[in-house]
């Protein structure tokens, strides 16, 4: 009798157990010591042992589990241990300076930061990777003159050392000061793909600004003219991965080079070498980083599942290439970027293919089903992950990706054909620019819209629990979603909720509140207020926060698509920094500013984009009145004239904010800008009563206390970032407040803040905010997990709906 073989669609399993092993050796001993490796590695090592001896699986699954597990404990464990003692490290601990010969592993990546006062937003710093003294050092630098670096030049260094994060071989983090000094010539490679990267750039110049800098980051993961916003609406509409190199666009570019070398009738070995060629090309023109090592990896493991249907070969070859990669380089481990590579990838290879059977033996056609099933799995897969790490899990993921897919692969052909042609004839690259410009404008259309869908993305608990917590709730959906006597039950669970929950309406009123006259929009350490009024859409808005993505996305929830008045009370960067996302989908009449034009880079762009979008500026004067349905403004303040800024300008230039007081369904509003000491002092004459307050200065210890006496709000909105580092709001300022009787509101606490009618207050929370840092991690905000009604004479109140909280902005 012959022995049975795997059938074509089992699964080749063997090799699982070994990778599995040796992922979790690396990552126990990424954070828990090198001690912890080797005990894993032994126990990995005694499980195959008992495995062969009992037969509780193949020998080849029970060997490699023998051997993989000690061997990785020891060549892991060696690794950490080297780094725990490396005389770096020590010297990290006690933050010593460091003056060395580095060499540049990896491109330096721009970190964005948001602009506040007289500094502006964007990217003012870089971090890298480099070797130094035989071991792999974290360096951040000014940007100037150090993103420009190539992995493989050294450069001089010099620096402060400190203690690095857990969960990497990086022994420490070198801050850098000065400019690098001594710079060697790269390897003629990264040149090449230096050059690569230059003309793509270059030839995307042709596009709009938005699409001219998705482009190269959808080819070459190059996001460094992404646009804020344009990430924060990725990044809800669950389609961030398409900034990032992945093995998808190794897939796409070497399955386009083979569907043309069968068009060709080319065989089988020219078809291979093809693919090879193209595949060894992209990483030249992406860079040859350990990044795009693994992604090269997976993508040749997602090309073989998909093009050549063989889920068993293709479950091996991510078993041998996790293997191979965590031995190479044990730190993969512990990043995000390959256990989603890894979960994503398995998705395709386990789940795609059966599901897209499963949907053609029921009559769906044989491109729709696979269109359907690749989307479904990959985000089912991953969306654990991405809840652990992010902390929201995006509700139009699966839709989003499923609209987009149509056009990845033809703009990402024409973007690599783009860079490869503009390094012998620009005019034919700006051509091929173009041709991929309706699909690129497609993906941005797609990403804004799906990003607009109420409700588009919901927070999660973030960490390992979110992550598990997710993965049950999807496990068990699936599973009783598979069984036909639960499919009907589950069914009618979900209405019953629908039906169960529609009514908490009126408890926890939805967003935006009906009746809605002002909104202190929390977009963290800055200022944006919307007046509303009385025709639907229509809002005056009154500054505009440091940070484009925040402000579209304030708006964007409240329905306001025209504004008749944009005032910008002053022009540091926390109050202009979202002016772009204002002017960018929506009707404004007019730019209103104050008297001072400092400073000059703020100026300058205010007077740029109003000029491009062709709005008028203006400068109101103390006394003027506006006026629209429903809503009337006065301008109250600054009385004085110009004046030249010297000593502290940043106080200068607080003190000649717009101040202006709003006639609103809600009652009177006094918005004050920034307005210090010397400027609320010559206000003290006028008569500034008014319900609501928006306290000057995000708090700030700089507010008289005769200047609220005067004003005496029964509300008193704080427009405030988490954790800044200016120490706002201060506490005296909230206890004077306090005492006066006033509802003191913070949006660092609170959310987004809507005053109704009454001095009714509508609390939004949930719009949580994270640092900026360029390609490697950028911030947006989430759509609304509850919100909850106060009333202005219950000031002890606070929300009792649960709040994850937000990290540090």
């Amino acid at each position: 009798m012959k022995r049975r073989g795997p059938s074509a669609t089992s699964v080749d399993s063997r090799l699982i157990p070994a990778a599995l092993a040796v992922w979790a050796i690396a990552l126990t001993g990424l954070y828990l010591g090198w001690p912890a490796a080797l005990a894993v590695g032994a126990l990995a090592g005694l499980a195959g042992l008992a495995a062969l001896r009992r037969m509780w699986c193949g020998r080849v699954c029970a060997v490699a589990l023998m051997l993989c597990g000690p061997i990785a404990a020891i060549w892991i464990g060696g690794q950490i241990h080297r780094a725990d003692t490396h005389p770096l490290r020590l010297a990290a601990e006690r933050g010593a300076p460091l003056t060395a010969q580095a060499e540049v592993v990896e491109r330096p990546r721009g970190v964005r930061t948001e602009g506040f006062g007289a500094r502006p937003g964007g990217v003012s710093q870089v971090v890298f990777l480099a070797k130094v003294q035989g071991a792999t050092l974290v360096v951040l630098a000014p940007a100037e003159r150090w993103r420009n670096l190539l992995p493989g030049q050294t450069v001089d260094v010099r620096g402060t050392l400190v203690p690095p994060r857990k969960g990497d071989l990086t022994v420490a983090l070198l801050r850098v000061r000065g400019p690098p000094a001594h710079i060697t010539e790269a390897p003629v490679w990264q040149r090449a793909a230096a050059e690569l990267r230059d003309g793509l750039r270059k030839a995307s110049e042709v596009l709009d600004p938005e699409a001219a800098g998705l482009l190269p980051a959808l080819v070459a993961g190059d996001t460094d003219g992404m646009s804020p916003r344009v990430v924060d609406e990725f990044r809800t509409a669950g389609l961030s991965h398409l900034l990032a190199v992945s093995g998808a666009n190794l897939a796409i570019l070497c399955g386009a080079v083979l569907i043309l070398l069968r068009f060709l009738r080319a065989g089988p070995r020219t078809c291979a070498v093809g693919a090879m060629v193209a595949l060894v090309g992209f990483v030249v023109l992406a860079g040859p980083e350990p990044s795009v090592l693994r992604a090269a990896v997976m993508g040749a493991v997602g090309l073989l599942a998909l093009v050549l249907g063989r889920e068993r070969s293709a479950l091996s070859a991510l078993a041998i290439a996790v293997l191979g990669l965590v031995f190479y380089d044990p730190a993969l481990a512990a990043e995000p970027g390959f256990a989603l590579s890894v979960v994503a990838t398995a998705s395709l290879v386990l789940f795609a293919p059966r599901w897209a059977r499963a949907m053609r033996d029921r009559g769906v056609p044989v491109g729709v089903a696979e269109a359907l099933a690749v989307p479904v799995a990959a985000n089912l897969a991953t969306a654990p992950l991405v809840a652990g790490l992010s902390g929201q899990v995006s509700l139009v993921a699966v839709g989003a990706n499923l609209v987009a897919a149509p056009v990845v692969a033809p703009a990402t052909v024409l973007g690599v054909l783009a860079a490869v042609v503009a390094q012998v004839h620009p005019a034919v690259a700006e051509l091929l620019v173009r041709i991929a410009g309706p699909e690129v404008d497609w993906l941005l259309g797609v990403g804004r819209h799906a990003a607009a869908v109420p409700g588009a993305a919901v927070t999660w608990p973030k960490g390992w629990l979110g992550a598990l917590l997710l993965a049950v709730v999807i496990g068990v959906a699936v599973l009783v979603l598979r069984l036909r006597r639960t499919r009907v039950l589950a069914i009618a669970v979900l209405v019953g909720g629908f039906v169960a929950l529609v009514p908490l309406r009126g408890i926890a009123p939805g967003w935006p509140p009906d009746g809605w006259a002002v909104v202190g929009c929390d977009v963290g350490q800055g200022d944006a207020v919307v007046l509303a009024t009385a025709v639907p859409g229509q809002a005056v808005v009154v500054d505009t926060g440091p940070d484009p993505g925040a402000a579209a996305g304030c708006l964007r929830a409240l329905g306001v698509h025209e504004v008749p008045m944009l005032v910008l009370t002053h022009l540091h960067a926390d109050h202009v920094g979202g002016l772009s996302a204002v002017l960018a989908d929506r009707t404004v009449g007019v730019i209103a500013v104050g008297p001072l034009r400092a400073p000059d880079w703020a100026w300058r762009e205010v007077e740029r984009q109003a000029r491009a979008k062709r709005v008028r500026v203006v400068e109101p004067v103390a006394g003027e009145r506006f006026a629209w349905p429903g809503l009337e403004l006065e301008v109250i303040g600054p009385r004085r004239g110009p004046v030249v800024a010297i000593g502290d300008s940043n106080t200068v230039v607080n003190d000649y904010s717009l101040v202006l007081r709003a006639y609103t369904a809600a009652g009177r509003v006094l918005l004050t800008g920034d307005i210090e000491l010397a400027g609320q002092a010559g206000l003290l004459d006028r008569d500034l009563s008014a319900d609501v307050l928006k306290v000057p200065h995000h708090g700030s210890r700089y507010s008289l206390p005769s200047f609220l006496a005067r004003v005496r709000p029964r509300v008193a909105l704080v427009s405030v970032g988490a954790g800044n580092r200016y120490g706002h709001p201060s506490p005296h300022v909230l206890d004077v407040l306090r005492k006066q009787g006033a509802l003191v509101l913070r949006t660092d606490e609170d959310g987004d803040l809507a005053v109704l009618p009454g001095a009714r207050i509508v609390r939004r929370k949930g719009r949580r905010r994270w640092p900026r840092c360029g390609s490697t991690c950028t911030a947006g905000g989430l759509r609304p997990k509850r919100t909850t009604a106060t009333s202005a004479g219950h000031s002890g109140n606070r929300s009792t709906w649960p709040d994850h909280g937000r990290p540090t902005s």
